[in-house]
């Protein structure tokens, strides 16, 4: 008998509501051109396009959308907590906007002090970069033999994803996650948030 032992849970949602997406493309859009010290950051950082990660902390207060996304979100986060069996409610602890031009890229990281963490994708040009989980245990297998091509996906050293508009992507925050080079033309729009 061969059982699985410590899963890494990644929750797959979809908001399918096209007048949130539209306005919240808009939404992200505006903040690009109006927040001097987000675009300061991103440029300081190297990061090709545009994040509010560093400059803006009240979104859901600033504009009404991004309430109502973090309505939907919350509600989704608690699902996902009673399928983890945790005894909690996830809050919101921040929300930031993505705006990633072509050849954008985004290392490989985790995000210290949340539980959950997530994105909600908004646009995604054909060729966008897919977004890509690690398995935790990784540096961990020294010497293991690189599976073959055609290994369940549980076995994989890595899994990418390459969402659609209305993706809703949540995991623990613990999951070192990245975002593949963006090769297509147009940008790619998302709302990222961690709970605590």
């Amino acid at each position: 008998m061969t059982r699985l032992l410590f899963a890494s849970p990644l929750h797959e949602g979809r908001i399918d509501d096209p007048d949130l997406l539209d306005e919240l493309a808009y939404s992200i859009r505006t903040l690009a051109e109006d927040d001097n010290a987000g675009r300061r950051w991103s440029s300081e950082k190297g990061y090709k396009g545009y994040t509010s990660y560093a400059s803006l902390d009240d979104l859901p207060m600033r504009d009404p959308v991004f309430a109502d996304l973090k309505k939907l979100l919350e509600k989704e986060a608690r699902g996902f907590a009673k399928e983890l069996a945790w005894d909690v409610r996830p809050k919101i602890d921040s929300l930031w906007v993505n705006l990633m031009k072509p050849g954008a890229v985004h290392s490989a990281h985790i995000h210290p002090h949340s539980i959950l963490s997530g994105t909600f994708y908004v646009e995604i040009p054909d060729g966008a970069g897919a977004i890509r989980f690690e398995d935790p245990r990784l540096a961990m297998m020294m010497a293991a033999p690189i599976r073959n091509e055609h290994a369940p996906e549980h076995l994989r050293p890595f899994i990418d994803i390459a969402p659609e508009p209305g993706t809703l992507l949540l995991w623990e925050s613990f999951l070192r996650h990245e975002v593949l080079p963006h090769r297509g033309k147009g940008e790619r729009l998302s709302v990222s948030f961690n709970f605590a």
